[in-house]
This record gives structure tokens, sequence and C-alpha cells, in this order.
């Protein structure tokens, strides 16, 4: 599953956006130098989700919405088209 899908079933399964996933998480203090377990506890208490749809948004919030060029067009499980996630909602995104 490629990175973006991550966070678009995510989307699908909360009704949140990524971008709305960053606001919660500045209000609750979280950004880069957050330890990934404080997110991912706050994910699986609040949303429901699970380690691996957490860890995406660990790296959304802590990291931005760039990726490795290492992922792009990779061809592996993991590959995305672009090295920028859209954070904006599924339904917006120009590449849908």
């Amino acid at each position: 599953m490629s990175f973006q899908a991550y966070l678009d079933n995510i989307e699908d399964k909360t009704g949140l956006t990524p971008r709305q996933f960053l606001d919660l998480a500045s209000e609750k203090g979280f950004g880069p130098g957050t330890k990934a377990g404080e997110i991912v506890a706050w994910l699986a208490e609040d949303y429901g989700l699970g380690r691996g749809h957490a860890m995406a948004l660990v790296h959304v919030i802590t990291k931005g919405p760039k990726i490795a060029a290492k992922h792009v067009d990779s061809g592996g499980a993991h590959s995305d088209p672009s090295d920028t996630l859209w954070l904006d909602g599924k339904a917006t995104n120009p590449a849908s």
C-alpha cells in the first residue's frame, strides 16, 4: 500500500483529512521532535487507528508531507507517484 493510500484509508475510517490531523496534533502540542509512541497512543485511543496507519500520520506530523525519493515510482509495495503527500482530502487530490 502506498503512503498516500494509508492517508486516504485513514480519511475513510475517521472522516478527517491528514491536514485536520495536523491541526489536532498541533493543538495537543505534537510536532517535530515528538516521540512516535505518544502520537501512536493518541491515534489509537481517540481514533482507533492501528500502528501502520498511525505511523503514516506520525511521519506527516513530525516530518511534513515530503517522502524520500526512494519511494517515488519505485514499483515496491509502498511506491508513491510523487515525493509530496496530499494532505487536503482525497476528494480534492488532483492525482486521483
